[in-house]
């Protein structure tokens, strides 16, 4: 497998939606964009998966479950996997040692009704659609916490 080197490695949703949105329906467009101010994506050697995290990158508190040792690590709050126009929540997140996934990920796959699709990275996944972007976007929503004051100004510096 060649390696892309011009890859971006982390986008915005406003971004997503620009490379991958033509097949996604506006309802889709709108509530995926309404992580933007929270959220970015990352990725890593797949072009079509992205893993969603906050924006300013917190770290939060976590035992080591080899050492037993408390450390900081990122919350992953999904992952969205784009495959023959379709997206997709997978099942499980890069989680590493430097983030974990955070709490909502599991329950979100578990709720959204439908067969589990095997992608080519051997992750399963479930299709999000016009029926559940709600379910899924707001429970993000009510785990990804919101931005810091001084994160918005520095976002100001640069709409300006």
């Amino acid at each position: 497998m060649k390696k892309n080197y011009k890859l971006k490695k982390t986008i915005s949703l406003r971004q997503f939606v620009a490379e991958f949105g033509e097949s996604l329906s506006k309802q889709m467009k709108e509530r995926l964009l309404e992580l933007g101010p929270r959220c970015v994506l990352n990725r890593k050697e797949h072009t079509n998966i992205l893993d969603l995290k906050h924006m300013e990158h917190l770290k939060h508190n976590n035992t080591c479950s080899e050492s037993n040792k408390l450390v900081q690590k990122e919350y992953i709050y999904g992952q969205f996997i784009m495959k023959d126009g379709e997206m997709y929540f997978s099942e499980k997140c890069a989680v590493g040692t430097d983030a974990v996934a955070s709490s909502c990920v599991e329950t979100i796959y578990s709720t959204i009704v439908g067969p589990t699709i095997l992608t080519e990275a051997g992750i399963g996944a479930k299709k999000i659609d016009d029926t559940n972007i709600d379910y899924v976007v707001d429970s993000i929503l009510s785990e990804c916490p919101e931005v810091s004051e001084e994160h918005m100004a520095i976002l100001a510096k640069y709409r300006s």
